[in-house]
């Protein structure tokens, strides 16, 4: 009885100090603490003006045994601080704002810990290191490690260590800890053995004539530089439901037809990837739109509206500027045989170049795949390629529907058809998806050499095994810009561009414009869409509702800003990631293309700015003013032909 009123007694004075912030010197009574009954854990990496995690574990059995589930008050630097107890820990949030001795206090129990945290400012610096060096020195592997090592050491360095150590400690932390913390996600093991295991069909297609028997197929449509892209950019529109499937499908099967048509491995990189993602980010059923629909119901859930997330989705896409406008930029690229920057050099030199772009090294991936070459006694059949492709594609689309099924959903009344197949494709599995799509085309592009007598088990094996081994320069490059992401979430990158731009005083009118360009900057700076798409949807809806709100819109005025701002938010993350050489979509471009990275960088990132700045200027900000989508679209376009045009230079 007395344990039960003890606790009663101590459960009334939290809720006081909670209720009315009553900061009190004085430590209810309880178990007197020592350092065995204790011990504190902190957040590694302390950045300022950043809530940093505190978390109390109590080891003292009679300690857990009274407080357990109920609120204990712990003084830090002496002022007391109320926390419930969970399974023998008390968990709460402090921000530091400066060089301190930060102390905790409870029952008798001492911890101190002296406290430097790192300016927020230089959040930025890694990525933008990595970012540098990868442009000027044109050496992707070690500017990702410098990026990663200038962030890892800068958090021992500030953790009061001596620079020198501080560098030694970086680096060992880079392979115990970012490293391995980028391979233990389960999303990042299954796009690596998605890409070995496309890598090892890619192989052995080649190796059994089945890529060349395609080659002879498209070369009847593809028999020109023009149509050869126009191809490709087709293919790319086809695979709209996964922008991972779509570049390495795309990129590797058309690979051998760009070649031969002397098409550059850049513009065919560029092509895969400006084709990948901004299909995936506005398609209706894509294994992007369940991350997509959950981020608006959190945001129309926070503000109150009526509206379905999905019909949000649908009205947005009429303020979608820039996927759209960058789909259709390739076309008139195509179309007039033309192109500007870095890439008019770069198909300059692949037309009238007499060499083989298979062998010119300069412009390959470190990927040997193109130099095998198929034995003559083998019989190009186009099926033998074919058949394993299609299994990938509709493989993976089937996927995608087995692990999202639900009966309830698709026997719903209310819900159109397409309504029932995002929901269903949302709900999804994408990971499981492609990883069962690719291991079927493998084991379909196996048993069809076997079966056929094309090539004995040992030789098949070994093609299969060599297809691994061609993935593993891009696979390192995926590791470390996987690291360097995790890196720039420790100290708080995308919290930096955030506050900073957020900050600013903006009419409602520009908010979509100003999203856009925050989209970009956060995608560029940490190479991942989905990442930006995850931090910015729940700052920004509410926030767009509540200034177009407080600005005196009415409610249709405000929802075409919201609508707007969502479109927003997706397109400048494609965008960003477009311009980023740490993105993984970006590398896995180079990678099915062949294409050196820094290269498919440098000659993409004109043609994604040229659209971008088009998509600001003609789409989301007069948008945001009220003009229609009917207008600007085509307007938009127009100006995009007359950039072409003037610009543009043929070969």
């Amino acid at each position: 009885m007395n344990s039960v009123l003890k606790k009663l007694l101590f459960l009334f004075l939290g809720l006081v100090l909670v209720s009315f912030n009553c900061y009190s010197n004085d430590i209810p009574e309880g178990p007197q603490l020592s350092e065995k009954d204790v011990t504190v854990e902190m957040t590694n990496v302390i950045m300022k003006g950043v809530e940093a995690k505190v978390t109390v574990h109590f080891k003292n059995p009679e300690f857990r045994k009274t407080f357990e589930g109920y609120p204990v008050t712990i003084k830090v630097n002496g002022k007391p601080i109320v926390a419930r107890v969970s399974k023998g820990s008390a968990e709460f949030k402090y921000k530091f704002t400066e060089k301190q001795n930060f102390k905790i206090e409870i029952s008798g129990f001492t911890f101190s810990k002296k406290i430097n945290p790192i300016p927020l400012w230089f959040s930025v610096i890694p990525p933008l290191i990595a970012i540098l060096f990868a442009l000027i020195f044109k050496e992707v592997f070690t500017a990702l490690f410098i990026g990663i090592l200038v962030g890892t050491a800068t958090m021992f360095w500030y953790q009061d260590t001596n620079l020198f150590l501080a560098v030694f400690k970086g680096i060992f932390a880079i392979a115990d800890t970012y490293i391995i913390e980028a391979l233990s996600e389960s999303g990042h093991m299954a796009i690596i053995i998605f890409s070995m295991l496309i890598g090892a069909m890619v192989n052995i297609i080649t190796r059994n004539g089945g890529m060349k028997g395609v080659v002879n197929i498209l070369s009847k449509y593809a028999n020109s530089p023009r149509s050869g892209q126009f191809v490709t950019w087709l293919l790319g529109i086809a695979i709209f439901f996964d922008d991972y499937a779509n570049t390495l499908v795309v990129g590797n099967t058309m690979r051998p037809v760009t070649d031969k048509l002397k098409i550059s491995r850049e513009k065919l990189a560029y092509i895969v990837d400006s084709t990948a993602a901004p299909i995936t980010a506005i398609a209706f059923v894509t294994t992007w739109i369940g991350a997509e629909l959950s981020y608006i119901q959190d945001g129309i859930n926070t503000i109150g509206l009526t509206e379905s997330a999905y019909g949000i989705f649908l009205s947005s896409l009429s303020y979608s500027f820039y996927p759209i406008f960058a789909l259709l930029f390739i076309l008139i690229l195509i179309r007039k045989q033309v192109d500007f920057g870095p890439m008019y050099h770069a198909e300059k030199k692949a037309r009238n170049s007499d060499a083989n772009l298979i062998n010119d090294d300069s412009n390959t991936f470190s990927n040997k795949l193109n130099e095998l070459e198929v034995s003559e006694h083998i019989n190009p059949r186009w099926y033998n390629a074919a058949i394993p492709v299609f299994i990938v594609i509709f493989g993976t689309f089937a996927g995608l529907l087995y692990t999202g099924w639900d009966q309830s959903v698709w026997h719903d009344g209310a819900l159109s058809f397409s309504n029932k197949l995002s929901t269903v494709i949302g709900n999804s599995d994408s990971y499981k998806a492609l990883l069962w799509s690719s291991i079927s085309g493998v084991l379909a592009a196996i048993l069809l050499t076997l079966i056929q007598k094309i090539l004995n088990l040992k030789d098949t094996i070994d093609s299969m095994i060599n297809g691994f081994r061609t993935m593993l320069t891009a696979i390192v490059i995926l590791i470390l810009a996987w690291s360097i992401a995790l890196v720039t979430k420790h100290l708080h990158t995308a919290d930096f561009i955030s506050q900073s731009l957020v900050s600013i005083n903006i009419a409602p009118q520009f908010i979509p414009a100003f999203t856009f360009i925050l989209g970009a900057l956060v995608a560029f700076s940490t190479g991942s869409s989905w990442g930006t798409m995850a931090i910015l949807y729940p700052l920004i809806l509410p926030a767009s509702w509540l200034i177009a709100q407080n600005s005196g819109l009415d409610h249709a005025e405000s929802l075409a800003i919201f609508y707007n701002v969502v479109s927003a938010v997706l397109a400048g993350s494609v965008m960003g990631d477009h311009c980023s050489p740490i993105s993984d979509t970006t590398i896995l471009s180079s990678l099915a293309s062949s294409c050196n990275h820094i290269e498919h960088v440098r000659t993409q990132l004109p043609y994604a700015l040229t659209v971008g700045g088009v998509s600001i200027l003609i789409g989301t900000i007069p948008a945001a003013f009220g003009i229609s989508s009917w207008i600007l679209f085509p307007t938009g376009l127009f100006a995009l032909f007359l950039i072409v045009k003037f610009a543009g230079k043929s070969y």
